[in-house]
C-alpha cells in the first residue's frame, strides 16, 4: 500500500533541496506523483499541492538570502546580487503562474538582506578592505530595490558594477 504522506514528504524534500531552479523539481514532482506510469498516480489535494508550492518558495528564499550574505562573497557557491535579482524574478513568475502572492514578510526579508549587504559592501569598499562584489548595473540594482520597496543609500562611485 502506498503511504501518501511519506511520498509527499519525500517530494517536498526533493523540491526544497533541488538546486538553483526549484520549480523544475516542482513540475517533475507533479509529473511523478500524478502522471508517471511508474509513479503513485495520485490526485493531489489542494493542501498537498500548496505544500509542494511552499517548498519552491522556501528554496528561492534560501537561494536569495545566500546570495545577499556578505560573508559568502568570496566563496565558490556565491552568485551575487545579479543572481538574486534573477531569482526574485523567477519567484515572481512562479507565483504568478500558480496564482500565489509573494508574501509581504518575504519581500521585507529580502529587502532587509539587500540593505544590509549594500551597507556592508559600501563600508568595506570605501575603506579599501575589498574590491566591489556587486555584479549588476546600477540600473538593475535600483530597479530591484524599487521592486522590494527599498530606498537605497547613496552608493559610492567605486562600487564596480553599480556605476
Amino acid at each position: 500500500m502506498i503511504d501518501r504522506k511519506e511520498i509527499l514528504e519525500e517530494e517536498s524534500l526533493i523540491i526544497r533541496h533541488a538546486g538553483e531552479i526549484p520549480e523544475i523539481a516542482f513540475h517533475s514532482s507533479l509529473y511523478y506523483l500524478g502522471l508517471d506510469p511508474e509513479g503513485p498516480q495520485l490526485q493531489l489535494e489542494s493542501e498537498e499541492l500548496a505544500q509542494l508550492r511552499e517548498q519552491v518558495i522556501a528554496r528561492y528564499r534560501e537561494i536569495m538570502l545566500r546570495d545577499l550574505e556578505p560573508d559568502n562573497r568570496d566563496k565558490s557557491f556565491y552568485r551575487g546580487v545579479k543572481r538574486c535579482i534573477f531569482n526574485w524574478e523567477r519567484l515572481g513568475k512562479f507565483c504568478g503562474r500558480e496564482k500565489l502572492p509573494i508574501s509581504e514578510d518575504l519581500r521585507r526579508e529580502i529587502a532587509s538582506a539587500l540593505n544590509a549587504f549594500l551597507e556592508r559592501e559600501t563600508l568595506e569598499v570605501r575603506s579599501g578592505l575589498r574590491t566591489c562584489a556587486i555584479n549588476c548595473s546600477k540600473e538593475e540594482l535600483l530597479a530591484f530595490a524599487k521592486k522590494l520597496a527599498l530606498g537605497l543609500p547613496e552608493l559610492p562611485a567605486n562600487l564596480g558594477g553599480a556605476d
